[in-house]
């Protein structure tokens, strides 16, 4: 453990324990300048110092740094937390996002910082979350597709980011399947080929690319899989002899 001239507050001097309003708890073993005091600006040691000192949380939710307003909103009642939903500061709003009833935390679906937005995604379900299907960032529309129920996941079958649309593939069931078959990226295509029922892999023996065939070679039907005998990429046909010689058939 460093001195405690060492150990900086939230505006670059030393901690002074004699000015801290907490300076008797101390004593009791409840707050340690270099790893549990609310004036050392590191967030571990704030966070530690609220672990044993929840009780004046509250207080510090108006403090001008805004480590420690995040921090002191994780340990703070939670019907004092509903005044930083307009916090300045992301990570404070991140946390307010986090631990506010579902129902209030709506307004946040709109914030302007994507991470406040993917800690609202992560809570929501149902109806309340559909309109973040939306939502600009690509990572948070992944989270919805994620949460919602598989009715509603066809919503993003149609989404301009690849990444979206691969999840939507990972849940979807066969007639949505059948549609996302055709879809432009072959990362999606893949997971088309790793979930479509092994009767309906036919049509995608001639798939442009051979990611793509070789996840359909794994498991289509082994009568289907004589026209990637001659495939032009080795690995497909390698799994392909090896696939026939463990059916005892062979490629013409």
């Amino acid at each position: 453990m460093g001195r405690d001239e060492d150990i900086l507050d939230w505006r670059g001097g030393s901690v002074d324990c004699a000015a801290c309003p907490h300076a008797g708890r101390r004593t009791e073993g409840r707050c340690r300048p270099a790893t549990a005091c609310v004036r050392n600006r590191r967030p571990s040691a704030i966070d530690h110092f609220f672990a044993a000192n929840s009780d004046v949380a509250d207080g510090y939710l108006d403090h001008p740094y805004f480590e420690l307003r995040a921090v002191a909103a994780r340990h703070a009642s939670i019907f004092r937390i509903r005044g930083l939903l307009d916090d300045p500061d992301p990570g404070v709003r991140t946390v307010v996002a986090q631990r506010l009833p579902v129902g209030q935390i709506l307004t946040l679906r709109r914030d302007p910082d994507p991470s406040v937005r993917l800690a609202v995604a992560s809570r929501l379900s149902g109806p309340e979350l559909r309109p973040m299907l939306d939502d600009e960032d690509y990572y948070v529309r992944v989270v919805a597709i994620r949460r919602l129920p598989e009715e509603s996941i066809a919503l993003g079958a149609t989404d301009p980011e690849p990444i979206v649309r691969r999840e939507v593939a990972r849940r979807a069931g066969e007639r949505l399947l059948r549609y996302l078959a055709h879809d432009p990226d072959p990362m999606v295509r893949i997971e088309v080929a790793r979930r479509l029922p092994v009767a309906d892999l036919e049509p995608m023996l001639g798939d442009g690319d051979c990611r793509v065939r070789y996840a359909v070679a794994e498991r289509i039907d082994v009568s289907c899989l004589v026209s990637l005998a001659e495939d032009e990429v080795d690995a497909v046909r390698d799994l392909v002899q090896r696939r026939l010689a463990e059916e005892g058939a062979h490629a013409p």
